[in-house]
């Protein structure tokens, strides 16, 4: 059996990684972004580049969407010569961005009014297991994957608001910052957001490929949501405040974890510790990918 053709749009920090691992495996692909410069390199080892959005859908069988705001999935889906228009009978959209889940089941209606299929599939577990594979894919179809991504996406920014308190307090007691990660680490403060972040604001780069205007539209969406369901919530609030306020400190494109540079600034120290990557590096093989099936009631040893 022919192996699908996939075009992919949306090749920023996520997405290219996401698109880096199909070519790798050599998927036939076609790509689009708005800056050249992104798409350049997969051009280069052999994929194809649609002129827009609708002679990709008219050109492949699944087509992808991994892109920054819901608001820019609307304009490549639906404007004239978007995804929309290319779409026809047996092809399928996969929508891997974080985005508004009602604007995703609109989206998805027009999409399977035309015959194609849409299941919304955003990933979580950062960039750099975007780049080996070893990434999770919440694959909605009729379930609620965007509510599930603006879940875990919320509490991985309640996770760093956190650290970047538990860590300037740490400095400013005197400890040894090496050995305050350490015990996180091994205790029941540990967190995937902390053995992940928290390295690289010790290292001073603070670079996880995530900036502060993004976490402002991610935990926008949780606070939206919660407030649409009644549901009285009291820690998106103060998080969205933080986060607001780094962004007029320090620019919107801020790297997401400089948020600490508030609280260094305010106590006058460097949060800092020595040996820790300035980028997080993926070190588990790439594995085959497989379907997490959620417990139901007890579990046996």
């Amino acid at each position: 059996m022919a192996m699908r053709k996939v075009g992919f749009i949306g090749l920023g920090n996520v997405g290219g990684k996401l698109a880096g691992s199909l070519a790798r495996h050599g998927v036939p692909l076609t790509v689009r972004d708005l800056n050249p410069e992104l798409e350049a390199p997969f051009v280069a080892a052999g994929a194809n580049r649609a002129n827009s959005p609708r002679a990709m859908a008219q050109a492949v069988d699944v087509v992808i969407t991994c892109l920054p705001s819901p608001a820019a999935c609307a304009q490549v889906m639906e404007a004239a010569d978007g995804v929309l228009a290319g779409l026809g009978a047996g092809k399928v959209w996969l929508e891997m961005s974080t985005t508004d889940a009602a604007e995703v089941r609109r989206l998805g209606a027009r999409v399977e009014s035309q015959g194609s299929v849409a299941l919304d599939c955003p990933v979580s577990g950062g960039c750099h297991r975007a780049a080996t594979g070893n990434i999770s894919i919440l694959a909605g179809g009729s379930r609620a994957a965007s509510i599930l991504k603006v879940i875990t996406n919320y509490l991985a920014t309640v996770h760093l608001s956190a650290l970047t308190e538990a860590l300037t307090v740490a400095k400013v007691a005197g400890m040894d910052m090496n050995t305050a990660y350490e015990a996180i680490r091994i205790s029941s403060g540990n967190s995937f957001v902390h053995e992940t972040e928290s390295q690289v604001i010790l290292n001073g780069s603070r670079d996880i490929s995530f900036t502060m205007d993004l976490v402002i539209k991610d935990v926008g969406l949780f606070d939206r949501l919660a407030h649409e369901l009644g549901v009285p919530v009291e820690l998106s609030p103060l998080v969205l405040g933080i986060f607001r306020d780094g962004a007029r400190r320090y620019g919107p494109r801020e790297l997401s974890d400089n948020i600490i540079r508030r609280l260094e600034e305010a106590c006058g120290v460097k949060v800092l510790g020595e040996g820790f990557p300035a980028q997080m590096v993926d070190d588990e093989p790439e594995a085959p990918g497989y379907e997490v099936v959620p417990r139901r009631g007890a579990t046996t040893p």
